[in-house]
């Protein structure tokens, strides 16, 4: 009979209420998960990114990662992309590191199919596949692990490698992969499956739905994640709240924003740490529009150079500022632009050119008179929003009909 192939260690933030895979002792050899994996390409990222002022300390940190990880592919790659002469010598170095290291691995893999069992090749795989997921070799990684994967037994085990090929994914921002692998993992979890790795999965498909702009689902798996954040070896747990409060900003209502977020204790314990979180959160809520919009540029400047909401830092930047003006709105009938513009601390003018964009591109509900200089309301009340509703709607379904009526006469 076939042995089940020993699962990964992934750290955890608090202890596991569920009970040990019977590999457990093989595992405990190995060293905990981190971050350090998916900062490097986080480093990558921001050294590109215009907005980052002083970037002689992130990059002193990245070649630091890169030399005692020994990441020559990755090496490569990053000056290739941002445009650096490469150190030939440290490349020599790095490429001599790797093929020693390879054929080591080679020769375990060897060894472990000729006098060893099933569960003593499957970790000799992983192993050569974790390196070279580690040094930077996307292809040979990707193919090590489908490799891996076959031969491995156990929902556990399988689960801990469908999340280690998510981070490798994430790492190279392959879309199609991520997708595909937690497709994937869901499929398992259906099977069965423990709490940790379930929530884990959360927050990588969560990070997922920030890099394609669905922050409503990302937002429901962040919440549901709160309590029970481990996924460490993904991002920290600042930065989970920091995606938990942005996210959740656009997606909720103000009712479930005050009960699942502002209230919530595991994102009051950090919330101060990060810089203008909490003024962009409280300051919505208690519509302190000023605070709100303060907080607003300097939460923009961090999320633009972060490498999953940087494509999305200009919607952001939109949307919560349209939300912000319905908001205000809500409670006039007619405010003076003046007063709309001290409140939001911003010039008459700015305000003037913004709700004009915006009442053109139907975002706003209201309408500017330039002669007395006066914001006016123009909301409907919910049975005629409802009456409108059913019209549009019904207008979609009869083009609809005379569409399916015209394929069917043909």
């Amino acid at each position: 009979t076939s042995r089940r192939c020993p699962p990964l260690l992934h750290l955890r933030s608090r202890p596991s209420a569920m009970p040990a895979e019977p590999a457990a002792a093989h595992a405990a050899e190995k060293p905990p998960l981190t971050s350090d994996y998916l900062d490097c390409a986080q480093l990558r990222f921001s050294l590109g990114c215009t907005t980052v002022a002083d970037k002689a300390p992130l990059k002193a940190q990245l070649l630091k990662q890169i030399e005692e990880k020994e990441m020559a592919p990755f090496y490569r790659a990053t000056c290739e992309a941002l445009g650096w002469e490469a150190d030939a010598a440290l490349l020599a170095k790095l490429e001599a590191a790797n093929a020693t290291e390879l054929a080591r691995l080679s020769d375990a893999i060897k060894t472990a199919e000729e006098s060893e069992g099933e569960s003593e090749i499957c970790s000799a795989m992983l192993a050569k596949a974790e390196f070279l997921m580690r040094i930077g070799e996307r292809a040979k990684a990707l193919a090590a692990l489908e490799e891996t994967y076959a031969k491995t037994v156990g929902l556990g085990p399988k689960l801990d490698l469908l999340l280690t090929k998510l981070r490798l994914a994430l790492f190279f921002d392959d879309k199609k992969l991520t997708a595909d692998t937690i497709d994937a993992a869901k499929g398992l979890l259906d099977q069965g499956g423990d709490w940790e790795r379930r929530n884990r999965l959360k927050v990588y498909e969560a990070v997922f739905h920030i890099s394609t702009r669905s922050f409503k689902k990302a937002a429901d798996l962040l919440l549901d994640s709160v309590a029970t954040f481990t996924a460490t070896e993904l991002i920290s747990y600042n930065t989970f709240v920091l995606y938990t409060v942005t996210t959740s900003l656009l997606s909720l209502p103000r009712a479930d924003l005050k009960s699942k977020v502002i209230d919530a204790p595991e994102i009051l314990q950090v919330l101060g740490e990060i810089p203008h979180l909490a003024n962009l959160l409280n300051g919505l809520y208690e519509c302190r529009y000023r605070t709100l919009m303060e907080a607003l540029v300097g939460i923009v400047d961090s999320l633009y150079a972060d490498r999953y909401m940087h494509a999305h830092t200009r919607f952001y930047w939109r949307e919560l500022r349209v939300l912000a003006y319905n908001q205000f709105l809500e409670s006039y009938r007619s405010v003076s632009l003046a007063g709309m513009a001290t409140s939001f601390g911003v010039s008459a003018d700015f305000l003037d050119k913004e709700l004009s964009g915006f009442i053109a591109a139907e975002r706003l509900s209201c309408k500017i008179d330039k002669v007395n200089l006066v914001v006016s309301s123009t909301r409907p009340d919910k049975q005629s929003a409802q009456f409108h509703s059913a019209i549009k709607q019904g207008d979609l379904l009869l083009n609809r009909l005379q569409k399916l009526s015209r394929v069917i006469n043909v």
